[in-house]
């Protein structure tokens, strides 16, 4: 017995996705990138900083990370203080001594409640990107359309009241987006996001918003706390990453993206820091490094659009 032929068919079946976002467009078939300085590897530095509410909502889903035990859940609660009262400042440190700027993807609870940390980073001269409201500010199809409005703006201007300007660049909690996430960011002026995960350049959508791609496989997050490896391998990891796409740019005659995505508190601790400021200082003395904020990597690929 044959099959019926309208079994086969499927209205979106095509070259690509399943969507209109964006063109299904290969890495090695886009024109070159050229960073600044004849660069080839743009290290591009995102530093989750977030403010945990200390009973966590589930709808339209926990944030990874957020409280686990019965409430109140003090011990994840203060582990996560840690970050903004102690890592965070050893990452500024840091940072000054290798002299890079970075881009810091911050809940804007923190500007509320913290406004003296958004003071110090805008004083050492790095990038700010909206990092939604809280942790309880989850995206995720379901949410009706003007709550998901409000909670984006809610957290641009919030940064733009405290810090003086507005954000250019969003991220979402988890990555996790909704079909009118990307058309909403676009409409409330934001030049980039950081959500999709697909690239090792930056892309863009259909409607003009562009996304510059956070790899989510080298994050400490889940190299240090998920796999449960070392801060050596960890560092190890990147710089294998770091050599590939130096190669791999070298051969192709175009510039690579390698986004370091930390969180305070995990790499911040002690017992990881002197491997951390080791891995900054490698990465400095290589001459095919171009440190960049998101912002920097932006205006770049727009310039050369």
């Amino acid at each position: 017995m044959s099959l019926d032929p309208t079994y086969l068919d499927y209205a979106k079946r095509r070259l690509g996705y399943d969507h209109d976002l964006y063109p299904y467009d290969m890495l090695p078939k886009r024109a070159p990138i050229a960073w600044p300085d004849g660069k080839t590897v743009a290290t591009w530095i995102v530093v989750s900083l977030e403010w945990f509410p200390i009973t966590p909502e589930d709808k339209p889903f926990r944030a990874p990370g957020h409280m686990q035990t019965a409430y109140p859940d003090y011990r994840h609660y203060s582990a996560r203080e840690y970050g903004t009262r102690v890592g965070f400042y050893r990452l500024l440190d840091a940072f000054a001594k290798a002299g890079v700027r970075v881009s810091v993807a911050a809940n804007s609870a923190i500007a509320e409640r913290y406004p003296s940390i958004i003071r110090d980073i805008v004083a050492a001269g790095h990038e700010i990107i909206a990092h939604s409201t809280d942790m309880n500010g989850t995206i995720a199809s379901g949410l009706p359309l003007e709550a998901e409005r409000a909670l984006i703006a809610s957290s641009l201007d919030t940064f733009e009241r405290v810090a003086g300007f507005r954000p250019r660049g969003w991220h979402s909690i988890a990555r996790s987006q909704s079909f009118n996430t990307v058309p909403l960011l676009k409409d409330l002026g934001v030049d980039y996001c950081v959500d999709w995960a697909n690239d090792e350049l930056p892309w863009t959508f259909a409607n003009g918003l562009v996304n510059v791609p956070l790899n989510h496989e080298l994050s400490d997050r889940q190299i240090l706390n998920v796999q449960q490896q070392s801060v050596d391998s960890y560092a190890e990891q990147i710089l294998d990453a770091y050599d590939w796409l130096s190669a791999e740019a070298a051969v192709q005659g175009s510039g690579r993206l390698l986004p370091l995505h930390l969180t305070p508190y995990i790499i911040g601790l002690p017992y990881r820091m002197d491997a951390f400021e080791a891995l900054l200082g490698e990465l400095a003395g290589r001459p095919q490094t171009w440190f960049a904020t998101g912002g920097n990597v932006f205006d770049r690929y727009i310039a050369q659009g």
